[in-house]
């Protein structure tokens, strides 16, 4: 049987929860930046994605486990240690890109920065363009608005 997503667009207001969830001054100057980043790239106003991420756009996804559900095309979450960053694809060109990223961790699915003074923007404009292409060619998509 096919799992639900916890991970849905919600109607909490984007500016309302990182001044009420972000404690550090700078993550906030961070935190509006990367929205008016991120719009400009995906041409999407910002949305949140359960209880932290902020997302812009959507795609729809589904697994050969019969698992699906809906996930921003881009998008990033303030956590208390770092920022989580929603932005890159398993392509050769983002996997280059990261040479000219910067400061930063890797994990699964996501870039992990301290704050966007260690990372390089341009660079993250590209990897975010590259993700959104990806997602474009390759996970079917109705729900895109």
């Amino acid at each position: 049987m096919a799992t639900k997503n916890k991970t849905n667009e919600t109607e909490v207001n984007v500016k309302d929860f990182i001044n009420s969830y972000v404690e550090n001054e700078q993550k906030k100057v961070d935190s509006f930046q990367l929205i008016e980043l991120m719009t400009k790239w995906s041409g999407f106003e910002p949305k949140m994605w359960g209880p932290t991420i902020i997302g812009f756009g959507s795609y729809h996804y589904k697994y050969a486990s019969g698992h699906e559900g809906d996930m921003p095309l881009l998008g990033f979450s303030p956590r208390k240690a770092e920022f989580s960053l929603y932005v890159f694809s398993p392509t050769e060109e983002s996997k280059q890109l990261l040479d000219e990223l910067g400061k930063f961790k890797m994990g699964k699915a996501c870039i992990y920065v301290k704050k966007l003074d260690d990372i390089n923007l341009l660079t993250l404009e590209k990897l975010s363009m590259e993700s959104i292409k990806y997602l474009n060619e390759n996970d079917e998509c109705g729900c895109r608005e």
